[in-house]
This record gives C-alpha cells, structure tokens and sequence, in this order.
C-alpha cells in the first residue's frame, strides 16, 4: 500500500469508518486527519497498520511493547480525545506521553505550543524526527518524568496524558490554568474511561466520562493498593 492513490483511500476509509461513528464530527478536525499523513509517524515495520483500528508496536520488539505500553493509540482515540479538549489556537499544551510524536503533532495544529514529555529516550528521538519531518516546529518533545508534569513551565490550557492511569494526580491538576482542561484514559481493565476535568477555580473542578476504551498504562503513575483475602 505504497501508490499516493491507495494511501489517500485508505486514509479516507479511516475517517468514515472508524473515526466518523465515534462521534468525531469537527469538521476542522477530520480536515486536519485528512492532511495530517499518519503513516509517516507510524515505524516501518509496522506501515501497513497505519490505518488500521488497532494500538501500533512502536519499537521492533513487539511483545516488550506491548507490555511497557509502547503503543501509539487508535486513530478513533486520538481524534475523539483531540475533539474533545477542544483545542484552542492560542492554547499553550502539556502531552504525557510523545510516542511516535502523531498527537503530538495534531496538538500542534491547533494549539500555539505543545510541550511532549516522553520517558523512554528512543520514543523521544523518533518523535522528534517525526516531527521534523512533518515541518511542524511549535513541537517541544522533552525526555521527561511526565507524572510529576512541568510545574515550571506552566500553567497549561491543555493537559493531555496520551494513555492510561488509575487516577489523575493532583499535582497535575494544579498545573491547569482556570478553566484549562485535562484529558485522560482512567480506571483499570476490563473498562477504562475517557475522563475530562476542567478546572472551574483555584480548588475547585468539574469531571466528565463520556466514553469507554482501554489504553496501555503511563509509567511512573502511582496504582491503587490491592488487597488480597
């Protein structure tokens, strides 16, 4: 699947049919999925499934990425997530989590400045060459603890942890703006849950869910205690 013509009708399908029925409706957003070449932040060996409903390896070892969560999301997780933080021209972004640099990218063109930290150097190396690539230079990807966030950078519009976590840490939290929106995959397996939290004042925050999907775990997140009887 190498002809411009294949790439663009896979591409197309994409958006109809995966991306469309998950209520990804922005028209802005779906232009930008169509102009926004995902293939070329997805590694080689994997190219074929850039289209494909599926979590992506991101390094050669597919087994060991799968297990430390080495993944880049699906595209109906990415666009939804994307759609939902809604975004803001002049908002300045915090990303939990480069990966092959794809989010990071659409964040990009939409935000004013994106800041991605990434914990694994070799993630972070690709994603910045991805980037490059794509000519996207308001892209800053960090190698970076990103559960403890970049309290001297902020605060932020958007904070936007690209997996999942069993719960959202305060000091997060504490690096939104008021009225700055947090984006997050939280809970445990078998159902995770989008969740969005606004901060609506200095102590004060609104929460919504409104959707279910799994996604490999954020490092560094602290776990619930679990009991054994």
């Amino acid at each position: 699947m190498n002809a411009p013509t294949d790439l663009e009708h896979a591409r197309f399908n994409m958006i109809e049919q995966q991306i469309r029925p998950w209520d990804v409706l922005d028209l802005e957003i779906l232009a930008l999925l169509s102009r926004m070449h995902r293939e070329d932040f997805v590694p080689i060996a994997h190219r074929a499934l850039a289209f494909v409903d599926m979590q992506i390896p991101l390094t050669a070892n597919t087994a060991e990425a799968e297990d430390n969560g080495w993944m880049m999301l699906e595209p109906k997780m990415e666009a939804r997530m994307l759609q939902d933080l809604k975004v803001r021209p002049g908002d300045k972004v915090l990303e939990v989590g480069a990966g092959s640099g794809y989010m990071a990218a659409l964040l990009g063109q939409r935000a004013q400045r994106v800041i991605s930290l990434e914990l694994k150097p070799e993630l972070a190396k690709m994603a910045r060459a991805n980037l490059q690539r794509a000519g996207i230079s308001n892209v800053d990807v960090r190698e970076g603890d990103g559960a403890k966030g970049l309290p001297a950078e902020g605060p932020f519009d958007v904070i936007v942890l690209s997996g999942s976590v069993a719960e959202v840490p305060p000091a997060l939290l504490s690096q939104l703006k008021v009225g700055g929106r947090l984006g997050a995959i939280t809970g445990n397996e078998p159902i995770m849950r989008a969740t969005f939290i606004t901060r609506t004042g200095e102590t004060t925050y609104e929460t919504a869910q409104p959707w279910d999907i799994n996604a490999p775990r954020l490092a560094n997140f602290a776990e619930p205690s679990k009991f054994t009887f």
